[in-house]
Order: C-alpha cells, then structure tokens, then sequence
C-alpha cells in the first residue's frame, strides 16, 4: 500500500489533499509541496473510512481531544459519551488513551462512532494487559512493543505516539543534570525504567525501520512523543528535553526518507517566556515537522484551571510555530476527566487555536470575528449566539437574566453604549 508522502512523490494530488484544500480554503499543490517538504501531514490510515486531517504550516491550528479509561474506571459507555462531546465541541481528533478494562474492544468502539482521526499510544496497551496478567512492567519486551503497534495499524489508527526519543543518551542528560519533577510521561518513564534495568537501547529507536515499514504499509502518522518533556516550570527548556527534541528531528528525517509522515510532540509546561524560542528550536532542529504540543502550561499553581493555563500557553505556542494542540481539562492533574471537564477542554483549546489564526493571517479566520462584530452593532442576539464558538453556553447566558428591553443586556441595559453609539451616529448622518 501506499502512503500520502510517496503519492505526493510521483506528483499525484490524493482526494484527502483534496478535501483538505477546500477545507483550509488554499490549492490542492499547497498540500501537496507541504507533505512533500514535512511541513505538512494528513492523518489517515489507509483502512480507516474518514476524510483525514491536515496539519501543519499555513493550516488552521487544529485541537485534539484526549480520553480514556483507566484501571479505577473503565466505562466503555462514559468515554463514548466524552468522545461524541468532544467532537460535538469542535475537537479535530482524538486519541484514546485507555489503560483499564478491554481495551481492543473500547478503541473499536471508539473508532467505529468517530468521524474525526483516531490516535492511541500503543505502549499503554502493553504496560496495562501486562498489568492485568500480573505481569510486571519490565518484563514488556520489543516482540509486545511492535506486536502492539502493527495491531493498532490494522485496527485503523490514523497516528500513534511512539517514544522513540527516550534513549540511553537522552536518559544519560537527564540523570546528569538532574530535575526537580523528573519523567512526567507515561510512556517516557516506561522506556526509561526499561532501559536502567536491562541495560539496552530502547526497542523503538534501535529497531526504529521496524516501526517504520508498519506506519509504510498503513499510512499511520507517527507522533514523535516527547518522554522528557517538562512537567513543571522549573524543568523547562533543560538539556534532557533538548537533547529529546534532537533525536526526534534526527529520526523525522528518516521517517520522511522511508515515505512515512511523521510530526513531533512538544511540551509540557514552561514559562511564558520560554514558549516562542521553544517553538522555533523544535522547528529548526525537526526540519520544520508539524508540532503537536500539550498546552504548554505556563504556571504550576492552578489545578482545576489548567485549561486555562494550557489555553494561554497553548495561543503563544501556536501563534509562534505549533501546528496541533492537545487540550488540557479542568481535571488535569486531579482525576479522570468527565463529560463536561471535556467539554471546557475543547472550547477553551479551540480558542486559543483560533486566536492564533487570527494573529498568523490564515485564510478565512478573521471572517469569522467580523461577522461576530457585525452581529453586535446590530445587536442581533440571535446571530451573536450561533455565531459563539460554544453557542450552547452563549445562549444559557443570554437566558439567564431577562433585560427591560430585549435588544440589549442585564449588563449595562439602558446604558448599552452599542446602543447608544448607533443613536448618535445615525443623529449625525
């Protein structure tokens, strides 16, 4: 089978860089050059019945919705119900990350009532069936990483997160520098106590071709996880990081070589500040692949507000260079997240997404904000509400305290100053 990178290679526009041109309203070739040159990829396995998605350079910013079961709840039920409110909400993708229950069964399911790309991190499924078998955790070996991973491929799965950056090098600068919160990713710190206790490389990258002729045969984007990303402030931007985000340019580019698209995971948390220069090294050093950053987090201290916290950081990030934003929920941190910690997850991920295609000049984006003003100088409550990125939310507010005069609001009700305003302009014409 063949992959969207190699058709582009033989000069052949794909009916997926179709439909993605007209959805980003840009020309089919602008797909096409940008899978071409990496800067661009189109998450779709080849077995799985959807559109695909474009992400990347010059694209809308595009929001990803995590769920999942864990070992203290697995209610295939409950995650569906999080997966068709995610989508509801404006989420581009989804990536199940269940570890509890049966998970073949609950990502079939999943897959089998989205309309929008599948990813998953096939490493949970190991640890979580070791697990469940009483096995321990070293005693996963390469023949269950890969075994896991071509599974995956067969079920559909349109990108999976492989972490590949987690070496013995990488691991090396991390010890030696030394962190405050040390490895705050699942997988990472699989790989790593993998890697202290046998004493070898990590499967996934000293057997990386392997990987590589499984994504080949599917079309199966790979997400180059970041295992060392920062999870706290006072980790941010540190050698082990660097030294990850090295490896996984390194290793872009050989995806690339064997037909096989490829887009890079990005932190984490980080301070204000850091948060451009991150964006523009990761580009530098990963030859310009598409981003895929969890928030970041600008501030440790707020838990039960980090979508907050992941939406600021999340427009900085995406307005300096970050393609594909990973929403954060209210529970981060905390629990499991609920229906309706989904929810506030998306819309608060979506508007910093869409803020940062205002500020890039991407096509179409400001439209959508002077059609809003547009609404309000006529003070048309109706078209403000369903023009609202949540326009369910916008329209409970509106109802919830009943104006004098219905063509303003309980907020400055005989004072509107839109109102107002128009009165004295049209005075003076």
């Amino acid at each position: 089978m063949t992959t969207q990178l190699i058709e582009a290679r033989s000069g052949k526009i794909t009916p997926e860089m179709e439909i993605s041109a007209k959805r980003e309203h840009v020309h089919p070739n602008f797909i096409k050059q940008g899978i071409l040159d990496g800067s661009i990829v189109i998450t779709k396995n080849n077995s799985h019945s959807i559109d695909g998605l474009a992400i990347g350079q010059g694209l809308k910013i595009k929001v990803n919705a995590n769920v999942g079961s864990s070992r203290d709840d697995h209610d295939l039920q409950n995650e569906l119900d999080k997966v068709r409110t995610a989508v509801s909400a404006g989420a581009d993708a989804i990536m199940d990350l269940s570890t509890g229950g049966d998970l073949k069964l609950i990502r079939s399911t999943i897959m089998s009532e989205c309309s929008v790309p599948i990813g998953t991190v096939p490493i949970y499924q190991v640890a979580a069936e070791g697990l469940a078998a009483d096995k321990h955790l070293l005693d996963i070996t390469a023949e269950d990483l890969f075994y896991a991973i071509e599974d995956h491929a067969k079920d559909g799965v349109d990108f999976i997160t492989v972490h590949c950056g987690i070496t013995r090098e990488s691991i090396k600068r991390l010890n030696d520098e030394g962190r405050l919160l040390d490895i705050v990713s699942r997988g990472g710190s699989i790989h790593a106590k993998m890697i202290e206790y046998h004493g070898e490389e990590n499967p996934l990258y000293s057997r990386y071709d392997e990987m590589l002729e499984i994504a080949r045969e599917y079309d199966m984007t790979l997400s180059l996880g970041d295992g060392l990303r920062p999870g706290c402030l006072a980790d941010a931007s540190d050698r082990a990081q660097v030294q990850e985000t090295v490896i996984l340019g390194e290793l872009a580019d050989r995806a690339r070589n064997a037909g096989v698209q490829v887009m890079i995971e990005g932190p984490g948390h980080m301070p204000l500040d850091q948060i451009e220069s991150n964006m523009k090294l990761q580009k530098r050093l990963c030859n310009n692949a598409p981003f895929y950053v969890l928030g970041p987090l600008v501030t440790d201290v707020a838990p039960g507000y980090d979508h907050i916290t992941s939406a600021i950081g999340g427009a900085i990030a995406a307005r300096a260079g970050a393609d594909f934003l990973c929403y954060v929920t209210p529970a981060e941190h905390l629990r499991l997240p609920t229906v309706d910690d989904v929810r506030q997850g998306v819309i608060a991920t979506r508007i910093a997404a869409h803020a940062a295609d205002v500020a890039k000049g991407i096509p179409g984006a400001r439209d959508w904000d002077d059609k809003m003003a547009i609404a309000r100088k006529s003070l048309d409550w109706k078209a403000q509400c369903d023009l609202a990125i949540d326009p369910e939310t916008a329209r409970k507010r509106r109802a919830e305290t009943s104006p004098e005069d219905d063509n303003v609001c309980t907020m400055c009700a005989a004072l509107c100053s839109i109102k107002t305003g128009s009165e004295s302009m049209a005075k003076k014409t």
